[in-house]
Parts: structure tokens; C-alpha cells; sequence
């Protein structure tokens, strides 16, 4: 799958963490979105996570490479059917690498990337992702997140603590955040979706669709 990137360059929001709006354009949008809908109809279907204290996550997740349920990774769907988790394509992998080498312009750094799972989130209006880090890696390389479809509010924090200080930052459709460096284990969430948002012609009828990739640094 090839890309082409039209966006307007990265807007740091903290150190190691970069905004770059409108980084892929509708037709790159709509073929995501295509795969992602068939990832979730795949061999281990798209499932809110339940949380180690009952509670039961109101986004819809489904995973590549590495299926994760919190808070760890395992290569088959626990949780979920017990299926194979579906690998993790070369071309989502590239698509990383280049995430990364238009956040930081930094070719080389963003050629030693190599992604081994995506987390792969559906939003439906009233589904909101509280504030967490994602510390179940056994790495800090960057995770690199695409959104699809419906705006959203996505709130980033500190490294030490939930609350404040946090900046808030709209994600559209197309839009790429990175987060690495001083900024990998930072706090963050989804404090809102914008219902019928999405541009026409994304792939997404409704709702919004999240792709984070990472290193597991897992064998």
C-alpha cells in the first residue's frame, strides 16, 4: 500500500510529542479505514476489554501482531474467543516508519522502528478513553496514533500524574500525533467525540476509528 503524506508539518504539543494535522489525505483515510473494518470481522472480532476490576471499556478494540487486554500482550485472544491474533501487515509497519520520520525528521531514528502490533480502537458517540499511560510495553519507542473518521478531544498530560497540567488538542480525520522521548508515558485520553464529523469520502460513516502502533519488546 503506498502513501503520500499532504499535511502541514508537526506542531509539538511537548517535548517528544507531536501533532501533524491533515497527515493523510481522504483516499489514504478511506483504504485504512477499509482494513481496519476487516481486521474487526477477522479471526478475533473487535471486543470492549474488561477491566481487572469488573469494569468493562466503552470502546470497541481489535488488535494486530500482538493481542493486548489490560493489562498485558499475548499471541492469542484470551479474553476473546482464545483465537490467532491477525499479524501485522509490512505495509502498516512502513506506515509507522514514515509517521515517524515526518514527526521528528529524522530518517535514520525512524528506520530503526519496528512496530510488531496495532491497536486498532472504535468509537461509537458516547465512548470515551480515560487517562492512562501505555506502560505495557516493554520499550520506550514511540507509539504513533492515526485518527479516522468523527473529531474527537483527545487530552495529553504530564508523565507523573491524571491531573492537571494537560493540553487538549482536536483531532480530525487524517490528523497523526506521535509521542515518544521525554513524552512516552505521558498521561492521555478521549474526553469527547464530535458525532458527524468525519469528511465525506473517509471510509468512516460513523464514529472514529483510532490506529496505534508500537514496539512490544516482546520475542
Amino acid at each position: 500500500m503506498m502513501f503520500s503524506f499532504p499535511g502541514t508539518g508537526p506542531r509539538e504539543i511537548a517535548p517528544g510529542a507531536l501533532h501533524l494535522p491533515g497527515w493523510l489525505d481522504l483516499a489514504q483515510q478511506r483504504r485504512l479505514a477499509v482494513a481496519c473494518h476487516a481486521w474487526a470481522r477477522g479471526p478475533v472480532p473487535a471486543r470492549a476489554a474488561r477491566l481487572p476490576r469488573g469494569g468493562v471499556m466503552s470502546v470497541r478494540t481489535v488488535c494486530l501482531g500482538w493481542h493486548w487486554q489490560p493489562y498485558r500482550y499475548t499471541r492469542t485472544a484470551d479474553d476473546a474467543g482464545g483465537g490467532q491474533v491477525a499479524p501485522l501487515p509490512g505495509w502498516l509497519a512502513d506506515l509507522g516508519r514514515a509517521a515517524l520520520a515526518d514527526a521528528y525528521r529524522d530518517p535514520a531514528a525512524a528506520e530503526s522502528y519496528r512496530p510488531d502490533t496495532a491497536l486498532i480502537n472504535f468509537y461509537d458517540d458516547a465512548a470515551r478513553m480515560g487517562m492512562h499511560q501505555d506502560k505495557d510495553e516493554r520499550t520506550d519507542q514511540p507509539v504513533v496514533s492515526l485518527s479516522l473518521g468523527d473529531s474527537c478531544r483527545f487530552r495529553f498530560g504530564n508523565t507523573h500524574t491524571r491531573n492537571r497540567p494537560w493540553t487538549d488538542v482536536e483531532l480530525v480525520s487524517g490528523d497523526l500525533f506521535v509521542f515518544g522521548g521525554p513524552s512516552r508515558f505521558a498521561y492521555h485520553g478521549v474526553t469527547t467525540t464530535y458525532p458527524g464529523t468525519a469528511p465525506d469520502g473517509c471510509g468512516v460513516d460513523a464514529g472514529r476509528i483510532n490506529i496505534t502502533l508500537r514496539e512490544t519488546g516482546l520475542s
